[in-house]
């Protein structure tokens, strides 16, 4: 996309494909989108209009102005719909050179699973994180540790990828955690922001790029289930990574 003149609080955009273009407007502040082309592609936006609101939504007011562009992907509604159905598990396949990201209503094999969570003390200015592995003989390992950062997102995110490296080579995982900060960065934000050379629809890098970089590599050639649990609400597993991750805080 495009932004290429502005008509009093309106912005006029081009959205372009490698062969179609199609011409919108959009007013930030009272949230106004209009389609103002009348052609193919014009159609094809209009049938997914929820991912292009989303996109302009979540953009900053300050972050409107002539010239700016964006590279993003436009998914099946159906795939859009039931990415935000928590009750749904988000497959990520990554075993070939596209990546395949869907949705299943149950789990596709019984394989090893990671069960993650962090914790932030902000008296302590640090950070702990705890990855129980279920393997598939019914078995429980741990691991965990202390970091100094100071973000409770981040946090979530350096547990799975520390889970990960414990894993090594394993083809097929399991995550389950509470953190949607986690799975949509990987399955949804992800490849906007690499087409974008990392940064975001704000016109800002990415943050904790190092990490998503990071979590992006160690899922390579990888089979990963995702999913999504409600932070303290008794999960067994999801209750033991809380409890363990608050009392190595305790301990420092």
């Amino acid at each position: 996309m495009h932004i290429f003149d502005q008509i009093n609080d309106a912005y006029r955009i081009h959205i372009f494909s490698s062969s179609h273009k199609a011409e919108i407007s959009f007013t930030p502040v009272k949230k106004i989108l209009a389609f103002e082309s009348n052609n193919f592609f014009t159609e094809v936006l209009k049938e997914n209009e929820y991912q292009i609101r989303k996109i302009f939504h979540n953009k900053r007011a300050d972050t409107f102005y002539i010239g700016f562009r964006l590279k993003f992907i436009i998914r099946n509604n159906k795939e859009v719909v039931g990415f935000n159905d928590l009750s749904k598990i988000i497959v990520y396949d990554k075993r070939t050179n596209s990546p395949k990201i869907y949705t299943l209503d149950y789990y596709e094999n019984d394989f090893i699973s990671i069960f993650t969570d962090g914790s932030y003390s902000v008296k302590k200015r640090l950070c702990s994180y705890v990855a129980l592995f279920k393997k598939t003989n019914a078995l429980y390992d741990i691991k965990f540790g202390i970091k100094e950062i100071q973000n409770s997102s981040l946090i979530e995110l350096v547990a799975v990828i520390e889970g990960l490296k414990e894993l090594g080579d394993c083809e097929r995982i399991r995550i389950i955690t509470d953190s949607r900060y986690v799975i949509k960065g990987l399955t949804e934000w992800i490849y906007n922001w690499k087409l974008n050379n990392w940064f975001t629809a704000q016109g800002e890098k990415v943050k904790n790029i190092t990490y998503w970089k990071e979590y992006y590599k160690l899922t390579q050639g990888k089979y990963i289930e995702f999913e999504w649990v409600k932070a303290h609400s008794f999960h067994y597993e999801n209750t033991i990574c809380d409890v363990y991750a608050k009392e190595l805080l305790k301990r420092q």
